[in-house]
């Protein structure tokens, strides 16, 4: 087993991150305005350390070795972006006061608070990836989520922030207690909560009953994270509820916490066993179902909205469905007849996870930079589809933005988002998957209506002749995020090659058949792979 001393090696990234944390909650309630907004910068500056560190870190550990490295990078780079477009979601109003004389009252300043929540959920998602242990994988997730829930309720100071928190929360819980109950019945069905010595009693054929009940549960319980059916009612009125840049971090930060966690508690017991794409039947149904009912409720519950950010919650629900069918489809075999890259479902999920982090990220941020005056006379968000008719006019650069980012969610290619959803195709084909491959290109097609219905009002259609104008944000960073957003959606569409082979070597799942008798029984924590580098 790997030592004490060990583990902390591959946690630099977290250690930095949680430094970076202490520091923040400290400026955040300085009485001195460049302390306050040195809280930005500070976190910035946390998460490129963190990213390097990452880099540097090639420790081959759990049941997915190498998936640190490349995960970790990913968290830091769409963890900037993110924080990029987090400028001004608090204390604005604080700010202006001060600025018109008022004192400075810590009492009433989050600024703190909410760049520690950000820096800590990052942290657990960072954890994730490296999780041995039941106990480890459950304290990550929920260190991951917990903040989410401050950070939707302080985002706006309008009531129905305060009210999707409560809701965000109470799910949240429900979710965990489900999946807290599968990790137990795993325990109980195998007498540890370490994966790889799960892995290697589910090797040996010792997957029982109760054990692959708890997988399922499991399962089942963290799909809350990814907002898969059946974990999926929170996900529009929460998004709605937030402000537009939390939204963006709720749509990748525990997305990507919930498909590092499936990806791993899957690989115990692996996808080798079973007819249909390698897993054993039971596992293969529930994730199966799962995949079609999300993408399909998703896709067709977005064509009602006309809200935009409701429109990308149910969005992003149908992308889960997506990215389950590479779950399903499994990383492939090794050998010279291997497909590599396009053929590996586990190297899919991860190329995707980047692909959708930083096009997501654009058409949220366009919103962000978007604004209105409310009906009682202060700013908000102009969401609604109605609001970017014409754009192209008065705001031409986040029209392009929209309509570059749009295109490449609905996977039109040559876009990042074709390259993502392409082998999530040919991987579900290799693995046999034909009639969810179908549904998958029946989705896609579904999702092109309403991608297309942002991009024409943004860019055809003429503004109403009673419309408010829009006013752009004051904040420069959300725009820049917008800007990043669109580009690496193009720069990327070159530069993807070294991306997907980082992300191939991520998806190596730890080999237990290739293991020596002596080290099955000694529970060595040998890493021979079933995908080749």
């Amino acid at each position: 087993m790997i030592s004490i001393a060990d583990k902390i090696a591959t946690m630099w990234p977290e250690i930095t991150l949680f430094i970076g944390t202490c520091i923040v909650m400290v400026l955040g309630l300085s009485s001195k305005l460049v302390m306050r907004k040195a809280c930005s910068p500070v976190a910035g500056l946390s998460l490129i350390i963190a990213g390097l560190l990452a880099l540097q870190n090639d420790d081959a550990v759990g049941v997915m070795p190498y998936l640190m490295p490349y995960a970790k990078a990913l968290i830091a780079g769409v963890g900037l972006l993110l924080l990029m477009l987090l400028a001004g979601t608090v204390d604005r109003d604080q700010e202006m006061r001060i600025a018109g004389g008022a004192a400075f009252n810590p009492l009433s300043s989050t600024r703190a608070e909410f760049y520690a929540f950000f820096l800590f959920s990052l942290t657990g998602l960072m954890l994730c990836t490296g999780a041995e242990d039941l106990i480890w994988l459950f304290l990550a997730l929920e260190l991951t989520s917990l903040p989410t829930y401050i950070m939707v309720t302080i985002s706006t100071s309008r009531s129905r922030g305060q009210e999707a928190g409560i809701k965000y929360f109470f799910l949240g819980a429900l979710g965990a207690a489900i999946f807290l109950y599968g990790f137990a019945l795993l325990y109980g069905g195998t007498g540890t909560t370490n994966l790889v010595e799960m892995q290697t009693q589910f090797a040996q054929g010792q997957i029982n009953t109760i054990a692959m009940l708890g997988l399922i549960l499991s399962v089942i319980g963290v799909s809350f994270k990814i907002a898969a059916v059946p974990m999926h009612f929170y996900t529009a009125d929460v998004y709605q509820g937030a402000a537009a840049p939390v939204s963006a971090f709720l749509a990748f930060v525990p997305k990507a916490a919930g498909f590092f966690a499936i990806m791993l508690l899957v690989s115990t017991v692996g996808w080798n066993q079973g007819v249909a794409g390698g897993l054993p039947e039971p596992l293969h149904a529930t994730l199966w179902m799962m995949a079609v009912a999300t993408m399909t409720l998703g896709n067709v519950l977005a064509l009602l909205q006309h809200s935009v950010k409701r429109m990308l919650a149910y969005s992003s629900i149908a992308h889960s469905g997506y990215m389950l069918v590479g779950v399903i489809a499994g990383p492939g075999e090794t050998g010279s007849g291997s497909l590599g890259f396009v053929g590996n479902g586990l190297a899919a999920v991860l190329f995707y996870l980047f692909s959708y982090g930083v096009m997501n990220l654009g058409v949220f941020a366009v919103v962000a930079c978007l604004e209105k005056t409310g009906d009682s006379g202060e700013r908000v968000e102009a969401e609604q589809v109605g609001d970017l008719q014409g754009l192209i006019r008065t705001k031409p650069l986040l029209a392009v933005v929209l309509t570059i980012c749009a295109f490449s969610l609905l996977g039109l290619p040559p876009m990042l988002g074709f390259f993502g959803k392409l082998p999530l195709f040919t991987s579900g084909i290799r693995a046999g998957e034909i009639p969810l491959v179908v549904i998958l290109g029946l989705n896609s097609a579904i999702a092109a209506f309403y991608y297309l219905r942002l991009v024409k009002a943004a860019i055809i259609d003429e503004p109403a002749p009673n419309a408010e104008p829009l006013v752009s944000t004051p904040f420069g960073a959300r725009t820049l995020a917008a800007g990043l957003s669109a580009a690496g959606v193009v720069v990327f569409i070159v530069l993807a090659g070294p991306v997907m082979r980082s992300s191939e070597r991520a998806a190596v799942v730890r080999d237990v058949s290739a293991l020596e008798v002596h080290d099955l029984a000694d529970g060595q924590n040998a890493v021979p792979v079933a995908v080749n580098d």
